[in-house]
C-alpha cells in the first residue's frame, strides 16, 4: 500500500488502528451513498457513535425514510469533502459511483460494501487514474429484508468486515475504512479481492442458491404437504426471501467462483443419490455423508465470532398472546441463565408456539427446573 506518511507498526493501537479514536479520523464526516439495508444500517451505527453522517440516494422516498430513521442528514452543497464515502449500491454501479464521488471532491476517500470485490475494483481502476484512494470492503452481515426499513444500528456487531487493499492502496483510506468498521462494532479482516470472492461464493452465494432451489420446490407442492413444514425447512429456505434483482446482480458478478462451488455440490449430490440405494454399502456411504455435514457445521464460528460451541436446548410451550415472551425471558433471567440463541416455532392451527432457548451445557437442567416451578410447560 502506498502512502506518503505510512503508519508505523509500533504506533498502532491494540485495536489495530493508529493512535487516536475513530471519531477523530472521521471528523469531516462520512458520506453514505445508497440508503438501502446496508447503507442505512451503516448510517445508524455511525450516528450512534457520534459521527456526522450525510446521506445520498437517487430515490427520494428511500432517502427520506433513512433520514426519518435517524441514519443521518441529507447532504448539502455547502458540505466540505467527507473524510470517507461509504458506497452502498449494487455491485455493477460501484465503479461509477466511486469515480463520481472522488473526482467531484465530495469525499477524500471511498470504500464500498458490495458483496463482490473483483468487479468493483476493476471498474474503479478503469475509471480513476488515482484509484489508490479507494479500498473495497464488505461487511459480512445482512438480512433477507431489503430497504431502509430493515436497517439495524447493531447489524454489524461482532461480524467480520473484510477489507481488500492491494499494493496501490493509500494507507489513509484503509485507516478510515478500519475506523468505520470498528465504530460500527465489526471485526476487520484483510483479504485479497480474489480470496474474498472465493470465500463468499462458499459461505454466502452458493448457500443462497441452494436455499432458493429448495424453496422453489414448494411452489407447486400440494397444499397438504406444505402445511406440514416446520422450522427445519424454514431455516433452510430463509435467505431465499432476499431481493431477486439484487441477488441476480451479485451472482452474475461472482459467477465463476459460484460455479466452482456448485460443481462440487453437484458431485456430492450424485454421490448422495447413489447412497440412497438399498444396499448395505450404500447405507454406509449415506452415513458418512451425514457425518461430513455434522463435521462441516461444527467449523462455523460461534457467538461473537468465537469458536463454535454446541449448546443445550430448553423447549418451552408458549401461548400466542401479548406479554408471554417478555414473561418467559424475565423468568429465564431470574433463573440466572444466559440466552445464547432462541428460535420460535408456531404450531399449525393452534394458538401456541414452541420457544427453543439455547444455553450453555450444564445450565439447561437448572433452567428447566426453574421454569417448571414458575408454571411453564417445559418439554423434556
Amino acid at each position: 500500500m502506498s502512502d506518503s506518511t505510512p503508519a508505523e507498526p509500533s504506533r498502532t493501537g491494540s485495536n489495530g488502528l493508529p493512535p487516536g479514536n475513530g471519531l477523530s479520523m472521521l471528523a469531516d464526516g462520512v458520506l453514505v451513498v445508497g440508503t438501502g439495508l446496508l447503507g442505512t444500517s451503516v448510517g445508524l451505527a455511525l450516528r450512534r457513535a457520534g459521527v456526522d453522517v450525510r446521506l445520498r440516494d437517487t430515490k427520494a422516498e428511500v432517502l427520506n425514510e433513512a433520514i426519518r430513521m435517524g441514519a443521518g442528514r441529507a447532504e448539502s452543497p455547502d458540505d466540505a469533502p467527507a473524510a470517507l464515502a461509504v458506497v452502498a449500491v449494487p455491485p455493477e454501479a460501484v465503479g461509477t459511483v466511486v469515480a463520481d464521488v472522488l473526482s467531484s471532491g465530495d469525499a477524500s476517500y471511498a470504500t464500498d460494501v458490495a458483496s463482490v470485490k473483483v468487479l468493483p475494483a476493476a471498474e474503479v481502476r478503469a475509471r480513476l487514474a488515482d484509484s489508490g484512494r479507494y479500498v473495497g470492503s464488505h461487511p459480512m452481515a445482512g438480512r433477507e429484508i431489503s430497504g431502509p426499513g430493515g436497517a439495524l444500528a447493531d447489524l454489524f456487531e461482532g461480524r467480520p468486515w473484510v477489507l481488500c487493499p492491494d499494493d496501490q492502496t493509500d494507507q489513509q483510506v484503509v485507516t478510515r475504512a478500519l475506523a468505520v468498521a470498528r465504530l460500527v462494532g465489526a471485526s476487520p479482516v484483510t483479504m485479497t479481492i480474489d480470496d474474498h470472492d472465493a470465500a463468499v461464493a462458499l459461505v454466502s452465494h452458493a448457500p443462497h442458491l441452494v436455499a432458493v432451489l429448495m424453496a422453489a420446490r414448494l411452489v407447486d407442492a400440494p397444499a397438504h404437504e406444505v402445511r406440514l413444514a416446520g422450522p427445519g425447512v424454514a431455516d433452510v429456505t430463509r435467505v431465499a426471501a432476499g431481493d431477486p434483482a439484487l441477488w441476480t446482480e451479485i451472482l452474475a458478478a461472482n459467477a465463476h467462483a459460484v460455479r466452482s462451488v456448485l460443481t462440487d455440490v453437484r458431485r456430492d449430490l450424485d454421490r448422495l443419490l447413489a447412497a440412497l440405494e438399498t444396499s448395505e454399502s450404500a447405507r454406509a456411504d449415506l452415513y458418512q455423508i451425514m457425518r461430513s455435514g455434522v463435521e462441516g457445521r461444527s467449523r462455523l464460528p460461534g457467538k461473537h465470532g468465537a469458536e463454535h460451541t454446541e449448546f443445550a436446548t430448553v423447549a418451552v410451550v408458549v401461548d400466542d398472546r401479548p406479554g408471554q415472551l417478555a414473561k418467559l425471558f424475565a423468568d429465564v433471567g431470574a433463573a440466572g441463565a444466559n440466552v445464547e440463541d432462541v428460535r420460535i416455532d408456531h404450531s399449525p392451527g393452534q394458538p401456541l408456539g414452541m420457544v427453543e432457548i439455547d444455553v450453555r451445557p450444564g445450565t439447561d437442567v437448572t433452567l428447566r427446573d426453574a421454569l417448571t416451578e414458575r408454571g411453564w410447560n417445559v418439554h423434556a
